[in-house]
């Protein structure tokens, strides 16, 4: 016979029970609400920082397409268009890299290189490893501090590493024919395709990724970087006459939102 002393009373242990019940669903509740308030909190940060980009009338609320400096005025001298047409567009109409402006015997994409890298050494020149000045004008290799993506590629000449480096069209030759260059006589195509002003030594992927995008559809990945190149297409489209579509201009404020000091590049 089992001596009663030793066992739990069974009302205690219901008793027992139904608060550890009590005690888990309150814990569970509690946590059940922190979450929820986690999720809210960080929804609508989300919200916050999202609902000025997708949606225009937002942004103009929330002061995201006000910028100060001498960039965003320059921005709003320019026209806007939004309807530019692709029709007629032909990249060979720009004459990118067949003309040599000064003369030194290379096209344009060489005096970019030799311009944006650093400790840059020409093929065929004379002494070590083919650097030093009078030395031709063709790159062997150098050092580029990418700003597109804010990393340093070391450039070397050849067939399967040369499209490490790219020569950008900081605005686009398409986006300049729909902006205005579809007019121009081809004297001005060719000035503009071989503008070092709009030309810049970048990361290769990274210009393959832009294309002939805005700024509506495609920035530096170095955040760093955005408001000069924003300042530069700007200052471009200053130089040339060209047009920009709403979107684009509300990106170009966007970001320059974020910098009221931005100047135009002067060269």
């Amino acid at each position: 016979m089992r001596d009663g002393s030793c066992g739990e009373n069974p009302q205690k242990r219901q008793q027992n029970a139904h608060f550890r019940r009590q005690r888990f669903n309150a814990n569970g509740l509690a946590e059940r609400i922190a979450i929820l308030l986690v999720v809210a909190v960080v929804a609508g940060i989300s919200i916050g920082l999202l609902m000025p980009k997708v949606n225009p009338t937002v942004g103009e609320i929330t002061g995201e397409y006000v910028a100060t400096g001498s960039a965003a005025e320059t921005l709003q001298s320019l026209t806007i268009d939004d309807h530019p047409s692709r029709a007629g567009y032909d990249r060979d109409s720009f004459g990118f890299r067949q003309t040599d402006d000064d003369g030194n015997g290379c096209d344009v994409r060489e005096d970019v290189l030799a311009r944006d890298l650093t400790d840059v050494r020409y093929v065929g020149a004379a002494g070590a490893g083919g650097s030093g000045s009078g030395a031709g004008c063709k790159v062997k290799s150098g050092t580029l501090a990418d700003p597109y993506t804010g990393t340093t590629i070391r450039f070397t000449r050849g067939v399967k590493t040369s499209s490490a480096v790219q020569i950008d069209h900081v605005v686009a030759l398409e986006n300049a024919w729909r902006s205005g260059a579809s007019t121009w006589d081809q004297a001005k195509r060719y000035r503009f395709g071989n503008d070092m002003y709009n030309l810049l030594a970048v990361d290769g992927p990274a210009n393959q990724e832009k294309g002939s995008a805005s700024a509506a559809y495609w920035l530096p990945t170095n955040g760093a970087y955005r408001c000069e190149y924003v300042a530069r297409q700007i200052g471009v489209k200053a130089k040339y006459g060209l047009t920009v579509t709403t979107k684009e201009k509300r990106a170009m404020l966007s970001v320059l939102h974020g910098c009221p000091a931005q100047s135009v590049p002067e060269r």
